[in-house]
């Protein structure tokens, strides 16, 4: 692997930092939503939509007391400037819930791309540097030729070999971030709609 590594040139030390950034980012993405999943507690989510619902505001701050889940963040954030603007509150605070999400997808999406046409560029230098031996030594010696042409080969494989190995994982990460997006827009609709409720109620009453 190493006599690959070495013989594809210069190139190969660029795409190799490509690599090491690709994964050092789905390493900490992975742990990210590890600690998501065991965030979430749809019980306490619950029994504080069920509070609201019955406009016990104490009793729904008592539901969120404690808890990490990002949904309750953002609706907490939302109840607790509802006097002033529940729906920009709402909004700010999912907004910050969301950048944690989708940290570090755009570097992970830089490498999907920048692979690749490194990987490109090493078939290009490497060809160039074929055609050059064949113009100096003819082919009497075809060994020097033909290094280039591995050259350009082993830089290809291995600059598409990084974007396929980013490419699931970014998928798989951009794709939890729309769902938790959806599920936290979801949950502040309902918000705004219960207390909304609640206020014509006390107006009515």
């Amino acid at each position: 692997m190493i006599e690959y590594f070495y013989r594809g040139g210069p190139i190969m030390y660029p795409l190799l930092f490509c690599s090491i950034l690709a994964v050092t980012v789905i390493i900490e993405r992975s742990v990210f939503w590890l600690r998501h999943g065991k965030n979430s507690d749809l019980s306490a989510l619950e029994t504080f939509m069920e509070r609201v619902e019955k406009n016990d505001l104490e009793g729904a701050r008592r539901a969120a007391e404690g808890t990490r889940d990002p949904r309750i963040r953002v609706l907490s954030c939302g109840m607790v400037h509802r006097e002033f603007s529940l729906r920009d509150a709402l909004q700010m605070s999912a907004g910050e819930e969301i950048a944690c999400m989708r940290r570090y997808l755009p570097v992970l999406d830089t490498m999907i791309t920048l692979a690749p046409l490194l990987g490109i560029l090493g078939t290009v230098t490497g060809i160039i540097y074929s055609f050059t031996v064949l113009g100096e030594a003819g082919i009497e010696d075809p060994a020097l030729v033909t290094a280039g042409i591995g050259q350009a080969l082993i830089t290809t494989a291995f600059g598409l070999a990084v974007a396929i190995f980013s490419l699931i994982p970014y998928n798989y990460f951009a794709d939890r971030v729309e769902k938790a997006a959806d599920e936290i827009e979801r949950y502040s609709t309902t918000l705004e709609m219960l207390v909304e409720k609640n206020k014509i109620r006390e107006e009515g009453a």
